[in-house]
């Protein structure tokens, strides 16, 4: 173990390192792809300009907080018409996930195209946790080095910021008391009227981050109350309190899909809405009961929407396994750009573009902390039927399980409805709490992963199957915790900080040392 520990940290990946893992190439030296007929058109847009204007689309990037696909056109009882109507005239991915289930992670993940593992953001910002090299590539910096007039509204809650070269930002700050939330519109309608280059924006709204505010200026106008819901069924327990917590998350989410209409509104205006790409995302799954910082599909299962600009069919419903990693590369086949080869993710424009294209016959997500109150190291695969999840560390209580039920359901009142609740759900919240090597779930079957089948011999071959390409992923990715021992000293380092904001030297040892040759 020691020696396979040492060769991991060291593991440096060259322009000789290609390896081919369930259909992705994979390597540390950008290269050009294939490119899609409108990543053509849009390549050719850089050299081709009328009266010398630059006419690649623009990109719009909308990320919402803490939020799974509880939208009306995923099937929630919520409305959410803009952005129903948004997935009308584009794409709607039903299987889409982040890499990880935190703010941080996840972004710097779509910032970079890479694994929490690999970009070294594996908790909170404002807990000091951070990339390994400020020098990773960023989609941000690759569009604004071929001509992209690149901005952002809201945070970037990635270490260090200035790794991410934005011309223009405003509203620095999370805003989880929802100030003055129509300045987000206003600012980026602005920043349409005066871009006159292909632009990218980004716009980070903080619904449906905590606290659960029901009304803002009276958004939404008719709020949702306790008894017109039912608890999401991810949560397994249900009681009148919960409930509440539920309509005040649809109410935050019916408010953010209010702002998305304004933000489009804005758009259209400014006559650049036909050419522009927009894409809808959420940073990952609620923040209540195996949600966020969990790798439950509850935690990092996301809704996604694309329009595409131009003529691009309308009312695509993919099924597809897709990723927030597959951003950058679609991102940059988009722009016209050389799609760097290392990049463990696919562009989704042949998706877009109507082609039945099969994305990946695996996908994979991780945990590692949030703050210092949760760590778990974790590591999962699925393919389109079963899921596996591997606890890194075990025969501890897991810190993160009285973490998120102390803090946003109180826990006389969950305690008293889990023991309500049928034995298989009781058990999975034991399994949350106590946490065992391996759970193997049959989503289709068990969509809210209730029935551990690991330790069930009628489904050996699925277990023995997703392990041995979970195993491969780590050792392809240079995951520094394929070594056991690395993650038990990580999640003691965390443990042993008692939940107080010191630094976790992780840096020392869990820095694989990619280089990225350009």
């Amino acid at each position: 173990m020691e020696e396979n520990s040492q060769h991991v940290k060291n593991m440096i990946f060259m322009k000789s390192r290609d390896i081919l893992l369930t259909g992705i190439l994979f390597s540390l030296v950008p290269s050009s792809s294939h490119c899609s007929p409108a990543a053509r058109q849009a390549a050719s847009g850089t050299h081709e300009r009328a009266g010398g204007k630059d006419k690649r689309p623009n990109i719009l990037f909308i990320v919402s907080e803490d939020n799974g696909p509880e939208l009306g056109c995923y099937g929630a009882p919520v409305k959410t018409p803009n952005l129903d109507a948004l997935a009308r005239e584009g794409a709607r991915f039903q299987q889409a996930y982040v890499p990880q289930a935190g703010c941080s992670p996840s972004r710097a993940s779509f910032f970079t195209g890479l694994y929490p593992h690999q970009h070294g953001q594996v908790g909170l910002a404002t807990w000091d946790y951070s990339m390994y090299n400020p020098e990773t590539p960023n989609f941000v910096n690759d569009l604004k080095n071929s001509g992209y007039t690149t901005g952002i509204i809201g945070k970037i809650h990635v270490n260090p910021e200035e790794a991410f070269h934005f011309d223009w930002w405003e509203i620095k700050k999370g805003n989880f008391q929802r100030e003055n939330l129509d300045q987000y519109a206003q600012a980026a309608g602005q920043f349409f009227r005066e871009t006159e280059s292909p632009f990218y924006l980004q716009v980070n709204y903080p619904e449906a981050h905590a606290p659960f505010l029901s009304q803002i200026d009276g958004r939404p106008a008719e709020p949702l109350k306790t008894g017109d819901v039912e608890a999401l069924p991810h949560f397994g327990v249900n009681s009148e309190k919960i409930r509440q917590q539920t309509a005040d998350y649809y109410n935050c989410i019916m408010r953010l899909d209010e702002l998305v209409g304004d933000l489009l509104s804005e758009l259209k205006a400014s006559g650049k809405y036909e050419n522009t790409m927009i894409v809808y995302i959420g940073d990952h799954g609620v923040d209540m009961l195996r949600g966020k910082r969990t790798v439950y599909e509850g935690g990092v299962r996301i809704p996604l929407i694309i329009k595409a600009s131009g003529s691009f069919p309308s009312g695509i419903v993919s099924d597809e396994l897709v990723s927030t990693i597959d951003l950058y590369p679609t991102f940059m086949e988009v722009s016209g750009n050389p799609v760097p080869s290392y990049l463990p993710g696919k562009s989704l424009l042949p998706i877009l573009e109507g082609q039945k294209k099969h994305m990946r016959d695996y996908l994979f997500t991780e945990f590692h902390v949030h703050s210092n109150h949760n760590p778990l190291p974790q590591r999962t695969v699925r393919d389109s039927r079963y899921k596996l999840i591997l606890n890194l560390v075990t025969g501890y209580e897991n810190p993160g399980y009285h973490f998120t039920i102390g803090k946003k359901i109180e826990p006389e009142d969950f305690n008293a409805a889990l023991a309500k609740a049928p034995e298989n759900v009781r058990k999975a919240y034991e399994r949350m709490r106590y946490p065992v090597e391996y759970e193997l779930y049959d989503l289709k079957n068990d969509p809210y992963e209730w029935n551990n089948l690991a330790y069930d011999r009628e489904y050996r071959q699925e277990f023995f199957r997703l392990k041995k390409v979970l195993e491969e992923w780590q050792k392809s990715t240079s995951d520094p915790l394929i070594d056991r021992d690395l993650a038990e000293k990580f999640f003691l380092e965390i443990v042993n900080a008692n939940a107080e904001k010191i630094e976790i030297k992780y840096h020392e040892y869990m820095n694989p040392g990619l280089i990225f040759k350009r």
